[in-house]
């Protein structure tokens, strides 16, 4: 009996030490915050995370209704917390804005010290989180112009995260950013999961940047933006490695699923998976001349130097898009600081591209193309149904392969060619290539060669139809050194220049 109250005694003694280090939680309202737009929350927010993060962390709440903020800089250990009914809305003087500090992680977006709603730089254990909502206000949001144009004119992000690690951000509903909604660079350890965004409000109206980050988990998350949906970027020296993307229904105008354009750190072991790819349900479009529909479903890119190896693009539903599927190897070669060395030639590897559906595509095409002297090596398309619409006529595509200009040094998209020569799959410069139970379809007549391969050292092919073939399947091959198929029912039409 003196052995169990010996032990319920240590047992509620820990108990209450474990109560009395229970993090606590911190109004905003109790700090100088104002429910109430017409007042500027932005020093009371602030004041209550300085006080949370001085007496070792915990919760900032903000509690339902309406606040207008400038930047917001969290701290160890805090987790910003908007209850259910609160809006946080960016201010759109520029004067609540001040430059941050630049910061020793350098890379090409980096203006000279950065701007954003909700910022942070080295901290780590940090949360944004909650049934809120953050509107950015975007529309309303002035270029700098004492800053550089594009997309270093000094709009703010919503978010901008730097060198910060183990970050959680959770829930919580993202609105109308001045420029990319949330920028996660050189982060570690981070975790994005149930969010909803929703970005058409200006230029460079991206869903999500992950650049340069380690150990970075994305799901459960509806995203729907004017550019880029869902891209990792190394706009810096560090790559993105051990990425995964999963569970997200995903729309962008522009690309839904990208890996680019800036990669000079690289990509390594990135998952995207589980997604579907939709058009956007916004009628605003401020990207210049891009499709209702969007350009590309996935897009993977080196083209700044870098190195991307093992990518896994798996299960995937997409309706629409002009290109399905769009790989690239290139060399643009922009450095990302002016005193950095001009990077060389990059390098693709191990990539799979697998069970996915596309349909009412449109008739870009999906393309698989490296460059002269600079090969994609080792990428396989496995379980593939893609349905385009079809129905052009002669003169309103790409006659040849040779009329696909390589563009080495231009902007990577599939723009560029527009309809290609393939309806299928155009494939060019590449090393070993295996192509899998794949099947297309087309809405309307398709003349085009199902497939075109030039400049490859070796293809594969099996289990390959078409629909409502009344002849087999015809490859058109260019320089393919090797080519195997178990199939009796494919045929081979050499091409010239």
């Amino acid at each position: 009996m003196k052995i169990l109250k010996l032990l319920f005694a240590v047992g509620a003694l820990l108990c209450g030490q474990v109560l009395a280090v229970k993090a606590q939680d911190y109004n905003v309202l109790n700090y100088g915050a104002v429910n109430d737009t017409m007042h500027l929350s932005t020093s009371g927010i602030n004041k209550a995370i300085n006080t949370c993060y001085s007496k070792g962390g915990g919760r900032v709440i903000i509690p339902a209704g309406q606040y207008k903020s400038g930047t917001i800089t969290l701290k160890s250990n805090v987790e910003l917390y908007l209850l259910r009914g609160a809006v946080l809305y960016a201010s759109t003087r520029p004067v609540d804005f001040p430059r941050q500090q630049q910061p020793a992680y350098r890379s090409q977006k980096d203006p000279g010290g950065w701007f954003a709603l909700i910022y942070a730089e080295n901290a780590s254990n940090i949360g944004i989180s909650g049934y809120g909502t953050i509107d950015g206000q975007g529309a309303h949001q002035p270029v700098r112009p004492e800053l550089l144009d594009g997309d270093r004119d000094g709009r703010p992000r919503n978010i901008l995260l730097i060198s910060c690690k183990k970050v959680n951000v959770e829930n919580v509903t993202m609105l109308n950013a001045g420029i990319w909604n949330q920028h996660y660079l050189n982060c570690e350890d981070v975790k994005v999961t149930g969010i909803q965004v929703f970005n058409h409000s200006n230029r460079n109206n991206d869903g999500i940047d992950i650049d340069g980050c380690r150990r970075f988990v994305l799901s459960n998350s509806i995203i729907d933006s004017d550019d880029d949906a869902i891209v990792l970027k190394s706009t810096g020296p560090a790559g993105c490695e051990d990425v995964v993307v999963n569970n997200c229904v995903i729309s962008s105008f522009t690309n839904a699923l990208k890996c680019g354009t800036e990669s000079t750190g690289g990509f390594k072991n990135i998952v995207f998976s589980n997604c579907t790819v939709k058009p956007s349900i916004s009628k605003i479009k401020s990207v210049f001349k891009a499709p209702d529909h969007g350009v590309t479903a996935i897009s993977l890119e080196i083209v700044d130097g870098g190195i991307m190896d093992g990518v896994n693009v798996n299960n995937i539903v997409i309706e629409g898009t002009e290109c399905p599927i769009y790989v690239r190897l290139a060399n643009r070669a922009r450095k990302h600081r002016d005193d950095a060395s001009e990077p060389p030639y990059g390098q693709m590897r191990n990539i799979s591209l697998s069970n996915i559906t596309a349909y009412h595509t449109g008739n870009y095409a999906s393309s698989i193309t490296g460059v002269p002297g600079s090969s994609i090596e080792n990428i396989s398309l496995g379980n593939i149904r893609i349905v385009n619409k079809g129905g052009l006529k002669a003169g309103q595509y790409l006659a040849g392969v040779n009329l696909v200009k390589e563009d080495e040094k231009g902007y990577p998209e599939p723009t560029v060619w527009k309809n290609l020569p393939a309806y299928g799959f155009f494939i060019r410069h590449v090393n070993q290539i295996s192509i899998t139970s794949c099947s297309l379809g087309s809405d309307l007549e398709e003349t085009r060669l199902p497939v075109i391969a030039a400049d490859v050292n070796k293809l594969f092919v099996q289990h390959f139809s078409i629909d409502k073939a009344k002849a087999p399947p015809e490859f058109g091959l260019m320089q393919v050194i090797q080519f195997e198929t178990p199939s009796d029912h494919i045929s081979t039409k050499p091409l010239s220049q």
